[in-house]
């Protein structure tokens, strides 16, 4: 699965604020449904060969990456679904012009916490600016778990979500929902396969959410607004 999302990272176009959600945003579910703690494998150990290889990664990362990548990481540090502007390329695709859709990812995004924080606080994965003091951390620092990455399960969440709105840039939302996570590496806050459970769980909890019916209600009415406005 490593080689399988590294492969993917390398296809990306590679190039501070904390998320703002609506005051009633409510998430579509939670971790009594969606327990992490049962789906995915435990974090690598702190003093295993996996866990100093994710950590040198890192580091080279910190020595070699551009001014452009470290612009973007630090750019994806926001949480919410306008950083997809960029692939759906529309004037009109703005908190503004789109209320409905708006709302809608405000639940998705907030549902992300909900189902990935319970998991994080069991793990404890220490952060690798705390497990390390060699890394420097360019995107804003964090003392919760660091397994799974919950700006990668809600940047994948939100990729499927919006792909499925929006077919006709699939291949791109993705590629851009792909890059969201990686930059977490870039960024120097994430380990590897923080990225990689964190994809696990945010194409799990999207699939997952499709089957309540108030999802299935604000879904259809988001895309129905956000087509409308791109023209298609």
């Amino acid at each position: 699965m490593r080689t399988f999302a590294k492969a993917l990272s390398l296809l990306l176009v590679v190039g501070l604020a904390s998320p703002v959600f609506a005051e009633d945003a409510k998430p579509f579910s939670d971790s009594k449904e969606i327990n992490l703690l049962n789906l995915l494998p435990p974090p690598p150990a702190n003093d295993s060969a996996q866990m100093k290889a994710e950590l040198g990664e890192i580091l080279t990362i910190q020595v070699t990456r551009t001014p452009e990548m470290a612009a973007r990481a630090v750019a994806d540090a926001e949480e919410n679904v306008w950083r997809f502007s960029d692939v759906i390329d529309n004037p009109k695709f703005t908190k503004e012009s789109l209320p409905k859709f708006s709302a809608f990812f405000d639940r998705v995004v907030e549902t992300e916490g909900a189902v990935v924080d319970p998991a994080k606080d069991v793990w404890k994965r220490p952060r690798p600016h705390l497990y390390s003091d060699l890394v420097k951390p360019i995107v804003p620092l964090s003392k919760s778990g660091s397994y799974p990455s919950g700006h990668t399960t809600v940047g994948t969440l939100m990729g499927v979500v919006l792909a499925n709105m929006v077919p006709e840039k699939r291949t791109a939302i993705m590629a851009r929902a792909w890059e969201y996570g990686h930059n977490r590496i870039v960024g120097g806050i994430h380990y590897a396969s923080d990225i990689e459970a964190g994809r696990i769980a945010g194409m799990v909890i999207a699939e997952t959410i499709t089957t309540h019916d108030d999802y299935k209600t604000e879904y259809e009415g988001a895309k129905a607004e956000l087509r409308a406005a791109l023209g298609l």
